[in-house]
């Protein structure tokens, strides 16, 4: 389909005045899985719209990170828009977590974009919603749940913004991701397979729970 036709059935509520400018302004990019979009410290130009795919969203300190969220078809990222519309430098990186098509607005157009199209300031009210549950989750889950769950909680995430299981996955970005040890995370991992709720072989994990 062509593009002003993807845009409007990937998010039907925007009008077409907003999408012909989008047309006009925004960039369609195809964009290959683990290449990233957006680094701390980086003054950000274009926030994403995804057609398809996932982009992961992270903090980094030293070595270890700290997922923050996923963002899926017909959603953005709230704190790339954030630190765009105020032109802060970013405070995550994101990753592209699978081969992903997006739509590329440029941040000189969200100041004036969020005030002639409400329909395009409701997308991101929507998202700071969503975010802001999502990071709540994540601090609940910081604070409260035990390794082996955070793990597994993590293993089945995955598994439903990829749509992959068995997942492609080491023990080591698991560690990374959670912010914790390797030798922590195959310990979990060979619990969670002897409970019966994972099964690992040398370069894959399969959820089973």
């Amino acid at each position: 389909m062509d593009l002003a036709t993807q845009i409007k059935h990937q998010f039907p509520h925007f009008n077409s005045d907003l999408i012909s400018e989008m047309l006009q302004f925004a960039i369609e990019k195809e964009v290959k899985k683990d290449t990233e979009l957006l680094r701390e410290g980086q003054f950000i130009k274009v926030i994403p719209l995804v057609f398809s795919g996932v982009i992961k969203v992270f903090t980094r300190h030293e070595d270890k990170e700290l997922l923050l969220y996923y963002i899926k078809p017909n959603e953005s990222c709230i704190m790339s828009f954030s630190a765009g519309i105020n032109n802060q430098p970013s405070k995550i990186y994101a990753v592209t977590e699978e081969d992903s098509h997006l739509l590329l607005i440029p941040t000189e157009k969200l100041g004036q974009w969020t005030k002639k199209f409400p329909d395009f300031n409701s997308l991101f009210f929507l998202q700071y919603n969503l975010r802001y549950s999502d990071l709540l989750d994540t601090i609940n889950s910081l604070l409260f749940d035990r390794l082996d769950k955070r793990v597994l909680d993590y293993l089945k995430e995955k598994v439903d913004v990829t749509q992959h299981n068995p997942l492609k996955i080491s023990h080591r970005q698991i560690a990374s991701e959670l912010g914790t040890a390797r030798e922590v995370i195959s310990r979990i991992v060979k619990k969670l397979e002897m409970e019966g709720k994972v099964k690992q072989s040398p370069t894959t994990i399969e959820v089973l729970d």
